[in-house]
């Protein structure tokens, strides 16, 4: 081979090399822009996978607040979402009939006074279905429901007017409490049926009633003889100035008879009746004692008063007796009343020997008897009536105007006024025995602190003062 082919083969394998590498050069410039172009696409995907993963939470959160707002009402809602009018009880009765065919044991009313009168005009209208529903099958056992119907249907179920249902009193604050159907044209012991009341869930239902006595049954002097039962029949007896029987209520050895008879002068005079809500008011309720405050009115529903009564059950005897009375608030009343706020004019005062005494005034100088006097001397004759054995010591007192045997005299007189007066009424002369004390007793001074004579002192000296020796 000459030196020219082996120079050729030379630069030919010389040359190899070269064609390859601009061959591998030429086919990197040809890859670049794809790879470029793959980036670019990569990218695109990954923005396009941020953007819709941003989109989505947002949207995931908007869906969340949407979702709150609708799950809490606004407050406007709120207000004006009220609760849903009750229902009248005999309407819900008359559907759990219907639906179920069981009648409501205990149909319940928000108001007490509403279900009572409800009952009551039930059982005057004969109308038993609707009483029978009013009152509960647990309060209404099948022979009290024929014991009404007998009562109503005889004609003698006819209620009083204008007041058919009278408060009684509470049994326990707030708890229970006692009402009556008062009956018109019965006699007394016989014209009330009493309806014990008791309230759970704020609504109140009947769980007692007690009927008064049937044909042949006794006649008791408190239909119901637990604390308030007593209270109340010894009050109604006061009101309706019964003397004997409010004697009945009390223990003797506690509450004295000028202590009852100067209550019912109380309750005459100043011309005060029971209060129409809530008259006796529990205070304490225990097994052996028992405290109500009474509360009265006047006449025309103004200047309320009240006092204590306290009742004890010993061990002797199974039966509440009124073991005190405390008449301070209703003397002060009574004093503002009637007396013009002089608290030491009033028929009742204490008596330095112990209990109570009552007391009648005079006029200035004067020996009649005032027409307001009269009638509180018609009490005491009543009082006196009642026993030919219980006697009266009267004892007459004047002022410190005048000389001693001048004001001797004149009380005599005033104290042989009253006992004219009571053998007027039917008293026995041998129940009164009196005495004259002058200026000697004075209850006040008849003169003030600086020596000045004093008329409110000299008013309340002149008096007789009645001592019940019974």
């Amino acid at each position: 081979m000459d030196d020219s082919g082996y120079t050729s083969s030379i630069e030919s394998e010389a040359a190899a090399p070269s064609h390859q590498a601009a061959a591998t050069a030429g086919s990197w410039r040809d890859a670049q822009p794809k790879s470029k172009a793959a980036l670019v696409l990569l990218l695109f995907f990954v923005l396009l996978a941020l953007s819709t993963s941003l989109v989505m939470l947002e949207y995931s959160k908007r869906q969340k607040r949407i979702t709150t707002q609708h799950s809490t009402p606004p407050a406007a809602l709120v207000v004006e979402n009220k609760a849903a009018p009750k229902k009248d009880p005999l309407l819900e009765a008359e559907e759990s009939l219907k639906t179920t065919g069981v009648t409501p044991v205990q149909p319940a009313q928000d108001d007490p006074l509403d279900l009572v009168t409800a009952i009551g005009k039930a059982l005057a209208d004969q109308d038993y279905a609707t009483a029978e529903k009013l009152i509960g099958k647990q309060a209404l056992t099948p022979d009290m429901l024929d014991r009404l119907k007998k009562l109503s249907g005889q004609g003698r179920f006819k209620l009083r007017v204008p007041n058919p249902v009278r408060e009684v009193g509470e049994l326990e604050v707030n708890k229970r409490a006692r009402y009556s159907l008062e009956l018109a044209d019965r006699e007394v012991g016989l014209d009330r049926i009493y309806i014990d009341l008791m309230k759970a869930n704020n609504l109140w239902s009947v769980e007692k009633i007690t009927l008064p006595p049937g044909d042949g049954e006794a006649i008791a002097r408190a239909l119901i003889v637990d604390s308030l039962g007593i209270s109340d029949a010894f009050l109604l007896a006061v009101l309706n100035q019964n003397f004997t029987l409010a004697k009945e209520f009390v223990n003797p050895e506690k509450v004295s008879d000028a202590t009852l008879a100067g209550l019912c002068i109380l309750f005459e005079e100043g011309n005060y009746k029971l209060r129409n809500q809530k008259p006796l008011r529990s205070v304490i309720q225990k097994e052996a004692v028992a405290s109500f405050l009474a509360y009265v009115e006047a006449s025309d529903g103004t200047q309320a008063a009240q006092f204590a009564i306290t009742l004890k059950k010993s061990p002797e005897r199974s039966n509440w007796v009124i073991d005190e009375l405390n008449l301070d608030q209703l003397l002060s009343d009574y004093a503002n009343r009637v007396e013009g706020g002089d608290v030491y004019y009033t028929p009742l005062i204490k008596n330095p020997d112990g209990g109570d005494t009552l007391v009648l005034y005079f006029d200035f100088d004067a020996e009649e008897i005032t027409f307001r006097t009269e009638r509180q001397l018609a009490i005491v004759a009543m009082i006196l009536k009642t026993d030919n054995k219980k006697k009266i010591h009267l004892s007459g007192h004047t002022d410190a105007l005048g000389s001693a045997d001048y004001n001797k005299s004149l009380s005599a007189k005033r104290a042989e006024a009253v006992k004219v007066n009571l053998i007027a009424a039917g008293v026995n002369s041998a129940q009164i025995i009196t005495a004259a004390k002058g200026l000697s007793e004075p209850r006040r001074p008849n003169v003030n602190a600086e020596g000045e004579d004093d008329p409110d002192g000299r008013r309340a000296n002149r008096r007789t003062e009645i001592y019940l020796d019974f």
